[in-house]
C-alpha cells in the first residue's frame, strides 16, 4: 500500500536523523504520529506526509524539518519535492506500471492480505424473533453483517456468523395464538384480535400470518379440523403449544429463505430454547453466584454489574421466577467465549446502547477480557418514496424486506442498505435505487464493469468494412490473447501521449486501483463495511474519466493492448469489490 509505504520512508528517515542528532532538539523518547495523504492538488506530488507537528519537538521550522527529511530519504521509482512542512513524492512512471500489472497477476486476489491473522471471530448480526417477517431495519443488519463478514475473511480473520433466535420468551406464545385465530378465521369461526390497545400487545396482529394458516388448514388437516371442534371460547392448551412450535419454526424457515436470497449466509442458526433446555442459563448462574457477583434483594436475584462499569446493577431473576432477557444473554456470550472464539462482534439497533457496559461487566466477570465484546450500534432506515417518508410501525401495515427486494432486487438493497456507515441514519430512496441513471449508486457503478467487459468484447470482436464490404479478423483471438504477454514493460508506452489529460486520467486511474489494498484493510480494521461501497463509486468514476480522454480501440495495437490491460485491471477490482459486498458484476447491461 503505498501510503503505507511513503510513511515508513518518512518514518525510518526520522528516526536515522535523531539517532545521529541531526534533527534539531528530537530525541528518541519523542512520541509523534504522521499520516501520509493524497494532495488536493496533484501539482504538489502524489502522495504528500505533513511534517509540522515535529517542530514542538525539533525546535526547528516546518520547512527546515521537511527539507532534513528528504534529503535523507532514499529516492527509488519516485521523485520528492518539498512545500513548507510537506514532504511530496511523485511516483515514477515504472511504479505505476507495477501497479497493473501486479492486479492482472493477482486477479481477485489483489488485495487479499492477513490482517486478522487468523483470529477467531464469531460476528452475531439479525438476530430477529421469529414472530413475523424483517422490516427493513433487518435488511440493513444482513447487508452490513455479510459484507462485513466477507471483507475480515478476505483480510485472514477466521469469521463465523450466527445468527440468535430468540424464541424462548413469551413472544413465542403471542404468535401461536395469533395463528389459532387466523385459523379459526379462515373457518368462518366468528372471532377476532382485541380491540383494546393493550390487550392486543398479547397478539401479532399482521396479515402474514393469513398464508400460514392456510398453509397449516392444507398441511395438517386433522389438527386444523380439531382446533376448529375444540375452540370454545378459549385456546386448548396442547393445540396452542403444537401451533406455538409450528408457527415458530415457519417463520423461522420464511426468514432463512429469505436472508439466503439476500445473499447472507450463516454458519449457524443459535436457539435461545437451548441455553434453558440445556441447563446452560443455570450453569451460568451458578458460576456467577460461585464468583460473588449476585445478591436478593426485594425476592428478585441481582448481579451486581455496577462495580465492573455499568451504571447500576441488574436482576437476573425477577421475584416471580422468571428470568430476565440479560440472564440469557449472559449465558450466551459466555457460551461464545467457551466455544474459544477471540473476537465477539455484534450488530445491534441503537436502543441497545445502555446494554453494552452490561454485557462487558458479565465478560469481565466471568474471567475474560471485556474488550473482546466489540458492539456496532446500527441507527435506523427511513424509507423515502416518491419524496416522502413513509411510516412504519410494529402492529401496522408495513413495509417487510421481502416487499423492499421485490421492488428493486437484491443488489440494489444490498448496495443501499451498505452505503452509509452504519451509526448514521439511511434514508432508502425506493425510486432512486430502482433507477437506471448515473444518480442511482449501484447502477452507476455496475454499469462501469459492465461498460469495461463490453470494451473487452469489442477487441475480440470481428469488425465489418464498410467501404470493402468484407468482414476483417478481430484484433484478439480471446482475452488471453490480450493479456499473455502484457507486463509491466508493455505499459511504457501509455505514458508516451501527449495529451496531459489522458495522462492526468490514467495515472489517477491507477492510482485508485492501487488504493483498494488499504480501502479492503481498513473496512476490516475498522469494521466498516461501507468504504467499500463509496470507493466503488470512485473507482466507475476515475474509469468513465479515463475512458473519456483516453481512446482504447485505437490503430496502434501496442497502445491498445496496454489500455486494454487498464481496462482489464478495472473489471477485476471493480468484481472484487463488489463480490465482498455480495453484489453482482453484470457484464452487460
Amino acid at each position: 500500500m503505498l501510503k503505507e509505504y511513503f510513511l515508513n520512508k518518512v518514518n525510518t528517515s526520522i528516526i536515522e536523523l535523531v539517532k545521529k542528532s541531526s534533527l534539531g532538539s528530537m530525541s528518541e523518547a519523542d512520541c509523534y504520529e504522521l499520516q501520509a495523504e493524497i494532495p488536493k492538488n496533484n501539482q504538489f506530488g502524489d502522495f504528500s506526509v505533513n511534517v509540522s507537528s515535529l517542530a514542538r519537538l525539533a525546535k526547528l521550522p516546518p520547512a527546515k524539518i521537511a527539507e532534513l527529511i528528504a534529503d535523507n530519504i532514499n529516492k527509488d521509482n519516485f521523485d520528492i519535492n518539498v512545500t513548507a512542512g510537506f514532504i511530496n513524492f511523485k511516483l515514477n512512471n515504472s511504479m505505476l506500471n507495477n501497479i497493473l500489472s501486479e492486479v492482472l497477476d493477482k486477479k481477485l486476489d489483489y488485495a487479499k492480505n492477513n490482517l486478522g491473522q487468523g483470529k477467531k471471530v464469531i460476528l452475531e448480526y439479525v438476530s430477529a424473533n421469529p414472530t413475523g417477517p424483517f422490516h427493513i431495519g433487518h435488511g440493513r443488519w444482513a447487508a452490513m453483517g455479510s459484507a462485513l463478514a466477507n471483507v475480515m475473511k478476505y483480510s485472514g480473520f477466521n469469521v463465523y456468523q450466527e445468527f440468535y433466535i430468540n424464541d424462548a420468551g413469551s413472544q413465542i406464545q403471542k404468535l401461536g395464538k395469533s395463528l389459532y385465530i387466523r385459523i379459526l378465521q379462515e373457518f368462518k369461526v366468528d372471532i377476532d384480535f382485541p380491540n383494546d390497545e393493550e390487550e392486543a400487545k398479547n397478539f401479532y396482529t399482521g396479515e402474514y400470518l393469513i398464508p400460514i394458516a392456510k398453509e397449516f388448514i392444507t398441511k395438517e388437516p386433522e389438527k386444523a379440523a380439531e382446533i376448529k371442534t375444540l375452540y370454545k371460547g378459549n385456546f386448548d392448551a396442547e393445540l396452542l403449544k403444537y401451533l406455538c412450535k409450528y408457527a415458530r419454526l415457519t417463520m423461522l424457515n420464511l426468514q432463512q429463505k429469505l436472508l439466503e436470497n439476500f445473499n447472507t449466509h450463516f454458519d449457524n442458526y443459535f436457539s435461545e430454547l437451548t441455553l434453558h433446555e440445556s441447563g446452560l442459563v443455570e450453569s451460568c448462574i451458578k458460576k456467577l453466584n460461585e464468583l460473588g457477583v449476585l445478591y436478593e434483594k426485594d425476592g428478585a436475584l441481582w448481579f451486581a454489574s455496577s462495580k465492573y462499569g455499568d451504571d447500576q446493577d441488574r436482576v437476573i431473576k425477577k421475584s416471580d421466577g422468571a428470568y430476565t432477557y440479560l440472564t440469557a444473554d449472559i449465558a450466551y456470550h459466555y457460551n461464545k467465549l467457551q466455544r474459544g472464539f477471540d473476537t465477539l462482534i455484534n450488530i445491534w439497533g441503537a436502543d441497545h446502547h445502555g446494554y453494552i457496559p452490561r454485557m462487558k461487566a458479565a465478560i469481565e466477570v466471568l474471567g475474560y477480557n471485556p474488550n473482546s465484546l466489540e458492539v456496532l450500534l446500527g441507527q435506523l432506515v427511513n424509507l423515502v418514496m416518491n419524496g416522502e417518508q413513509v411510516r412504519m410501525g410494529k402492529r401496522t401495515k408495513m413495509i417487510t424486506l421481502d416487499e423492499l427486494i421485490e421492488e428493486v432486487g437484491v443488489d440494489a438493497t444490498r448496495y443501499w442498505m451498505i452505503m452509509r456507515s452504519i451509526d448514521t441514519t439511511l434514508d432508502f430512496d425506493v425510486e432512486l435505487a430502482k433507477s437506471k441513471t448515473d444518480e442511482n449508486p449501484v447502477f452507476y457503478v455496475q454499469y462501469a464493469h459492465a461498460r469495461a467487459c463490453s470494451i473487452l468484447r469489442h477487441a475480440q470482436a470481428e469488425k465489418f468494412d464498410v467501404i470493402n464490404s468484407n468482414i476483417s479478423n478481430s484484433a484478439y483471438n480471446n482475452e488471453e490473447d490480450i493479456l499473455s504477454n502484457l507486463s509491466a514493460s508493455n505499459f511504457k508506452i501509455l505514458w508516451d501521449e501527449t495529451d496531459e489529460k489522458a495522462i492526468e486520467t490514467t495515472k489517477k486511474l491507477i492510482l485508485k486501483l492501487e488504493e483498494y489494498k488499504s480501502v479492503v484493510q481498513n473496512a476490516a480494521k475498522y469494521r466498516t463495511p461501507y468504504l467499500l461501497t463509496k470507493y466503488l463509486q470512485e473507482l466507475a468514476s476515475n474509469f468513465h474519466q479515463f475512458y473519456t480522454y483516453s481512446k482504447v480501440l485505437v490503430e496502434d495495437k501496442d497502445l491498445m493492448t496496454a489500455r486494454l490491460g487498464i481496462v482489464k485491471a478495472v473489471t477485476i477490482v471493480l468484481k472484487s469489490a463488489m463480490n465482498l459486498i455480495a453484489v453482482s458484476a453484470p457484464e452487460r447491461m
